[in-house]
């Protein structure tokens, strides 16, 4: 579970789930607006880098 600074419509969850679930080996994703945070399921452990890179692609923060 990952905190996501900046997100504050169903807009945002939208982009956010859409560009985590591009990332190799993610196999489900989870977001929470209310929480402002991401469950990332996956086959092994997560790439805290593409993760990150994938959030800022949506444009909003990963915080580890």
């Amino acid at each position: 579970m990952f905190t996501v600074k900046g997100m504050t419509c169903s807009h945002c969850v939208a982009a956010v789930r859409t560009e985590v679930a591009k990332v190799p080996g993610v196999r489900g994703v989870e977001v929470d607006l209310d929480a402002s945070q991401v469950t990332v399921r996956t086959d092994g452990d997560p790439e805290v880098a593409a993760l990150r890179a994938a959030v800022e692609e949506a444009g909003y923060q990963l915080v580890v």
